[in-house]
């Protein structure tokens, strides 16, 4: 196997590329009780969901947020399945102008669903002509232009809209007022990310000779779309090198060379915490200092690497900037600083 090309692939990155497209659906669950994780928001759901379909009514917005990688989309899709209704899908960024807005409004049927990824990206004219039509079910249409302009409301059937966001805070208070439930999705615990590893593996016709679904689990950065994209990773590795057939062995010797550890930091997360440690004392830096010390875009650092690295408690945020703390120290094997060690 080249080595280069297994490194070239964005492990950690929770972002979905267009190998993940290939087998999302495969893998993805099609009932609610075949989701592993997020219990609160799956036993809310299913009280929810039982409750419009006994009314037979269409169920209220539902705007899911957090991580990426966490199965916002995935529960979108389960919730199509379970009220047995028509989804259509789209992206904030894709509905640039409000006629594209009403075009796909205006061909709704009743009891549809609109999933709109990325939702917080939303033009503000798209926005504004969304409001009445969630809250009211009707679109109003300007007609013309200068004095002779009308304004013309269209009756809309009852549907539902599905956002789903990364960056809640940039969602504005009006849309997201409008959402009659709102979920936050957390990250998942390793036995939950094992769980998911061993249905993909089944699915996808992986053999495991021992228990080693869960050396790729804690390696997965409590992400099941990184979990999966692992485990492909390492069954490639296998099927070059074993036969196949995957064991410890073979987990181990492939996440290594994919420089990924214990934990499941890689290189970059190790290369932010070092720059940290041994340019800044341990911190505190700022996040452009930091972002001008490793190369490293602003965004991927504060979207990407950062929320693993607080997870695990291996960084701090303060006023004053970015503090490595002795959970790192002790994971990257260096000794503790002065102030550290008091």
């Amino acid at each position: 196997m080249d080595n280069t090309d297994i490194n070239q692939q964005p492990i950690k990155s929770a972002e979905e590329i267009a190998e993940d497209k290939k087998i999302e659906i495969a893998l993805r669950p099609k009932k609610l009780t075949d989701f592993v994780g997020q219990n609160k928001i799956k036993n809310n759901l299913e009280i929810f969901l039982q409750a419009a379909k006994n009314r037979q009514e269409p169920i209220d917005h539902v705007l899911f947020y957090g991580p990426p990688g966490l199965g916002k989309t995935t529960l979108s899709h389960i919730i199509a399945e379970e009220m047995q209704a028509n989804l259509k899908v789209t992206t904030g960024p894709a509905i640039e102008k409000s006629g594209d807005l009403a075009a796909i409004l205006t061909n709704m049927q009743p009891g549809d669903i609109l999933f709109i990824d990325e939702i917080h990206r939303l033009n503000k004219t798209v926005e504004e002509i969304l409001y009445p039509a969630m809250e009211d079910f009707v679109l109003d249409i300007v007609i013309g232009k200068g004095p002779s302009a009308r304004t013309v409301r269209l009756e809309l059937p009852h549907f539902t809209i599905i956002g789903a966001t990364t960056k809640l805070s940039k969602l504005s208070a009006p849309l997201r007022d409008r959402f009659g439930n709102v979920y936050r999705l957390d990250f998942y615990q390793d036995d939950e990310i094992d769980q998911i590893v061993k249905r993909s593996a089944q699915i996808l016709n992986v053999n495991f000779v021992d228990q080693c679904s869960f050396e790729i689990a804690v390696r997965a950065r409590k992400t099941p779309r990184i979990a999966n994209r692992l485990l492909k990773r390492v069954r490639d590795f296998a099927e070059v090198k074993n036969g196949g057939i995957i064991n410890t062995d073979i987990v181990n010797s492939a996440l290594n060379l994919l420089e990924i550890d214990q934990l499941g930091l890689d290189e970059i997360d190790r290369k932010i915490l070092l720059t940290i440690i041994e340019k800044f004392n341990g911190g505190p830096v700022g996040l452009n200092t930091l972002s001008a010390s490793t190369s490293e875009e602003m965004d991927t650092i504060e979207d990407v690497i950062e929320p693993f690295l607080l997870q695990l408690g291996f960084i701090n945020r303060t006023p004053r900037g970015r503090v490595v703390t002795c959970g790192a120290y002790k994971h990257l094997n260096l000794d503790l600083p002065n102030h550290l060690s008091l």
